[in-house]
């Protein structure tokens, strides 16, 4: 499952003041002949205002927008409307069997779920995009998590999930947070120590969660045999090694 990011800053655009995705050729030897002949994609924009244009048509982004694009889309741009703010596009993609509509998607329509409490200092919400509560996909899911002020741990008490794999995208952190992040299997855990816009992939197996020195924000995304947000496998705070 790539992730990438995009920043379409005045120094990288084409003439027509955007960038083209991928921004290498495919091998003459590979068999699909695009990107997206194959796979699905999932946009969240971290940035300033920018657009994305699918074969010919524009689609407006402004910060923590998102976009669902199926299997099937052969010409994608992305763009800044402002050199001096540009956009900042995170990127999940899956393998893809099936073509489903692309769906844009604005903060305002992602679909909210609240967790946790400050007792346990991980009182957040849970914004699903890339979901079958707000769109259709093959096998990618996406979203974001924002923390309550004074919570700073995220997905505590831990799971794993063996039938999907996953990446979180911390964000949104000023220049010296930190955000210790835990993996690994449950009894032989390890840590990351995560700075703003670093990402951190996480195999079925292990844990992912993660505690930050101040405020932050993360995007996840997982993709694997189903999209069931709640198929998890719960670990005992006593199991945790």
């Amino acid at each position: 499952s790539p992730v990438a990011s995009i920043l379409p800053t005045a120094s990288l655009r084409e003439a027509s003041g955007s960038m083209k995705f991928p921004f290498h050729s495919l091998s003459s030897s590979a068999s699909p002949t695009f990107f997206l002949e194959r796979r699905e994609l999932g946009v969240i924009n971290v940035g300033g205002p920018g657009f994305i244009k699918l074969d010919g048509t524009n689609y407006d982004m402004t910060e923590r927008d998102g976009m669902y694009i199926g299997l099937g889309v052969k010409d994608v741009v992305f763009g800044s409307k402002d050199s001096a703010n540009p956009a900042k596009f995170y990127i999940n993609s899956s393998p893809a069997h099936r073509k489903f509509p692309t769906v844009h998607i604005p903060f305002k329509n992602a679909n909210p779920n609240k967790l946790g409490s400050p007792k346990q200092l991980n009182e957040r919400t849970i914004y699903q995009y890339v979901h079958p509560a707000v769109c259709e996909s093959c096998q990618l899911v996406m979203g974001m998590t924002i923390l309550s002020e004074g919570s700073v741990w995220n997905t505590m008490p831990c799971h794993t999930h063996e039938r999907r794999m996953e990446v979180y995208f911390y964000f949104d952190m000023e220049a010296d947070t930190r955000v210790f992040h835990f993996m690994g299997e449950p009894t032989e855990t390890r840590h990351f120590v995560m700075a703003n816009e670093q990402a951190v992939i996480s195999p079925s197996w292990s844990i992912h969660s993660g505690v930050g020195t101040s405020k932050y924000t993360f995007i996840w995304g997982m993709c694997g045999e189903n999209k069931t947000f709640g198929d998890m496998d719960f670990v005992n705070m006593s199991d945790l090694k």
